[in-house]
C-alpha cells in the first residue's frame, strides 16, 4: 500500500507520487489547499528569507492558451499532435500549483541554500497533499523553463521550480525503480 498514513514512518517508507494524467476529482477545496500550502511552508529556511512563492492556476483554459502560445513560439514547425501533448498538463488533475523560486538578496545566505529551501517546500507540499488524503506529483517539464511562461507567471528574478498536481488517483499507484542503498551510501573516511 502506498502513502500508508497509519504512522509517520510507515508513510515515509511508502510515499509515492501519482501521475498527473491519472488524477481525478476530488482535489482539495480552498480550505484544505490552504492547509496544504501552510504545511508546505513549515520547512528549513536559513535566514527566514522565504525564497518561495505559490501560484494557484485557477483558469486552466487560460493556462493551456499560454502553454500553446509559448510552445508554438519556441517550436514554429510543431505538428498539432506535438502541440496537444505540450499543453496536456494544463488540464491534468483537479488542482495545479506552481512553486516559484523567489531568490532574496542576502549577504549571508547563498542562492544554493535558498534553492534547497525551495526543494524542501516542494517535498513538504507533496507530503502535505498525501497527509490530507490526496495524491500529488511534482513535474517540471519544458514549461517550467520556458521564458514566455516564466514571464507570465513569475515576477522579477523569480523562476518556476515546478508544477504540483494534486487530486485523487484514478488508478492504483505503481512503484518505480529505487536506488540500491549500497550504491549511493558510503562512509567516510
Amino acid at each position: 500500500m502506498f502513502n500508508d498514513l497509519s504512522t509517520v514512518t510507515t508513510y515515509l517508507e511508502t510515499r509515492r507520487s501519482g501521475k498527473p494524467r491519472d488524477m481525478v476529482a476530488p482535489g482539495p477545496d480552498s480550505a484544505k489547499l490552504d492547509l496544504i500550502l501552510r504545511t508546505a511552508m513549515r520547512t528549513p529556511d536559513h535566514g527566514k528569507l522565504f525564497p518561495w512563492r505559490f501560484v494557484e492556476i485557477t483558469d486552466r483554459s487560460a493556462f493551456a492558451a499560454l502553454l500553446k502560445t509559448a510552445f508554438c513560439a519556441a517550436n514554429p514547425d510543431a505538428r498539432p499532435a506535438q502541440i496537444e501533448a505540450a499543453i496536456a498538463s494544463a488540464h491534468m488533475a483537479p488542482t495545479l500549483i506552481m512553486l516559484i523560486f523567489a531568490p532574496q538578496q542576502s549577504l549571508k545566505i547563498p542562492l544554493c541554500e535558498q534553492e534547497m529551501s525551495v526543494g524542501a517546500v516542494g517535498m513538504n507540499l507533496l507530503h502535505a497533499a498525501h497527509a490530507y488524503g490526496f495524491v500529488g506529483s511534482w513535474i517540471t517539464g519544458w514549461a517550467s523553463y520556458d521564458p514566455m511562461v516564466r514571464a507570465a507567471i513569475c515576477q522579477g528574478e523569480e523562476r518556476i521550480a515546478g508544477m504540483f498536481f494534486i487530486g485523487t488517483p484514478a488508478l492504483d499507484l505503481e512503484e518505480r525503480p529505487r536506488p540500491v542503498p549500497s550504491d549511493i551510501i558510503r562512509q567516510w573516511p
